[in-house]
Parts: structure tokens; sequence; C-alpha cells
């Protein structure tokens, strides 16, 4: 098991990670981790770890995690938003054929009301647009 882990480890957080250095090669055989930098995705920041300098190596390694987790949550934005159409047509499907009057009451004014912001928002984002075209 041990010939097949990585080199770093990155302990994903809120913003981004903690990045660590994988170390198998001791006398016991275990897997030690050193951690070495923390960075944020958001911001594109790396800060090492205390004193320590990362080599360029590190800073590659880094740096292309960096660009993949982007992707990532990029996609898994996307995603989300795709997510989000369909739960609104599973809803409206609710309230026609299931939802009794007491259920629709709880939740009929904070579904309109996100609805109309969420339709302001889309109205102004595309009339933007197509004044720019």
């Amino acid at each position: 098991m041990t010939q097949d882990l990585p080199e770093f480890y990155f302990r994903v957080r809120e913003n981004g990670a903690m990045v660590y250095r994988v170390d198998t090669e001791n006398r016991q055989r275990r897997i030690e981790m050193e951690q070495i930098a923390v960075v944020n995705v958001n911001k594109g920041e790396i800060k090492p770890h205390g004193e320590r300098e990362l080599s360029a190596g590190e800073m590659e390694e880094i740096h292309a995690w960096m660009e993949a987790r982007q992707a990532l949550l990029a996609m898994r934005e996307l995603d989300d938003i795709h997510r989000a159409v369909d739960h609104l047509n599973l809803t409206a499907q609710w309230a026609q054929a299931r939802a009794t009057p007491a259920q629709l009451e709880q939740v009929t004014d904070a579904l309109l009301l996100a609805m109309h912001d969420l339709r302001t928002v889309l109205v102004r984002k595309k009339a933007d647009r197509l004044t720019k075209d």
C-alpha cells in the first residue's frame, strides 16, 4: 500500500487545503505526514508552514492541485444549479399534485420571494448580455 501513496496529501478545508508531504521511508514503515503549507484557493495564496521554504517542485504540485480543485469546484457549482432546476420542477409537481393546503401555507411566501429574487437577477443579467452584443 505504501508504494501507491502520493507524495503530497491535501486536506481540504473551506477555502483551500492544508498540504502535507507523505513519508513512508522511515524505520517503522509508518505513514507520516508533515504539514508543509496552507493553500487558499479563493485568493490563490500559498503560505509555507512555519519557517519552511517550499521547493520549486512542491510549488508546482500545489499549483497543479489548485487548478484541478478550482475546475472541480466550478463543475460542482454548475451541477448544483442544474440540480436546483430539477428541484424546482419537482417542487412544482409536488405543489400541484400532493401538497396539502397547510404545507403550501408553510412554504408559499418563501418560495415566491426566492423565485421573484432569482427571476429579477436572471432578467437583469440577460438584459445586460443582450445589450453588450
